[in-house]
């Protein structure tokens, strides 16, 4: 593939910051191409875990994470952003009449005004078990993200790891799933301490079966379908669950090395930015969300959202001369869909 494009501002990563900085940059009269690894948007909340409540987005009591990036997805479409999904942004070179290059994997050039890096932990996917043919089962029978309960309703699930995503669906999977075992190579959990208590009061209850200390070490089944899981505990002995489905929450495998040269001062895998602006140490380049790094940053989604709005104020000022952006309240401004 070849294609050239010509765009104000080139956001990297489609997560919930990223789509909330097109809403920002749209509302300045910016138009955005965004580029994601991934194939759908919503990075991480969609990817991983879009039916977990998130309770600190202000104006919801409680949203899912899917919904949540619903809404933005709804929120930036009146300033028709360009998607481009499954492909990685993979180097960014100065234009010598102002503004950059950015080239992707996939073979395009899009020639952009600013970037505004909100690529998260960087392009990710799920740390695999290293079981023989898994991948023949995954997305019918092997799944690395719950994006709709109900599929496990009825039946036999083998959930894996030891951190929240097992314990939270360990936990919401009761009295959906007709059998739940839990799968963990010791037996304390790195989860969250109450949620962890509830799982221990679920399986003394007998809601839930414990397999630990245990490790995953076969699956059984065929055309893509389970019929069973195999463990091995720690006396080498193994035993096979009967299973429909197999859950396996062992975290992601992140890779920033793509963009890690985007600009000169980082902290570890982190982009240190002027909290206000956003802007990193190379002129032009932005970067929010979890990839941002300052002095007593909080990471939290809201913070990138106000990051995302300083980004996009400074970014308009860098491509025009130094001039800000004239400041209007939305409920005067409205939007193109009002």
């Amino acid at each position: 593939m070849s294609e050239i494009l010509r765009k104000d501002i080139v956001i990297v990563g489609a997560g919930p910051v990223g789509l909330f900085a097109i809403f920002e940059c749209g509302m300045l009269g910016m138009h955005c191409a965004v580029i994601d690894p991934l194939p759908q948007i919503g990075g991480q909340c969609a990817a991983l875990y879009p039916e977990k409540p998130i309770y600190d987005i202000p104006g919801f009591p409680e949203i899912t994470a899917g919904a949540l990036i619903d809404n933005l997805q709804q929120q930036a479409a009146p300033f028709a952003p360009e998607y481009f999904l499954q492909d990685k942004a993979v180097s960014l070179e100065p234009e010598e009449t102002g503004g950059f290059r950015v080239m992707t994997e996939a073979g395009r050039t899009i020639f952009c005004k600013a970037v505004i890096i909100a690529a998260g932990a960087g392009a990710f996917g799920p740390n695999r078990p290293p079981l023989q043919n898994i991948r023949e089962y995954e997305n019918q029978s092997v799944f690395y993200a719950v994006t709709d309960r109900m599929k496990f309703s009825g039946a036999r699930v083998v959930i894996a790891g030891g951190g929240d995503s097992a314990a939270d669906w360990a936990v919401d999977l009761q009295g959906i799933a007709e059998k739940i075992y839990v799968v963990h190579r010791r037996d304390s959990f790195r989860a969250a301490p109450a949620t962890v208590e509830k799982m221990k009061a679920l399986a003394q209850a007998g809601a839930i079966e414990f397999c630990v200390p245990a490790q995953l070490s076969a699956l059984h089944g065929e055309n893509g379908r389970l019929t069973g899981v195999e463990i091995r505990d720690e006396r080498n002995q193994t035993r096979i669950l009967p299973a429909d489905f197999l859950l396996p929450f062992y975290g992601i495998a992140a890779d920033m090395s793509a963009i890690s040269d985007w600009a000169a001062e980082k902290k570890g895998a982190h982009f240190v930015i002027n909290p206000v602006t956003a802007e990193t140490s190379r002129p032009g380049v932005f970067c929010i969300g979890d990839a941002a790094t300052y002095d007593h940053k909080l990471k939290l989604i809201l913070t990138g959202f106000a990051e995302a709005a300083g980004a996009a104020h400074q970014a308009f000022a860098f491509m025009n001369g130094g001039k800000a952006a004239p400041f209007e309240y939305s409920t005067v401004k409205g939007t193109p869909s009002v």
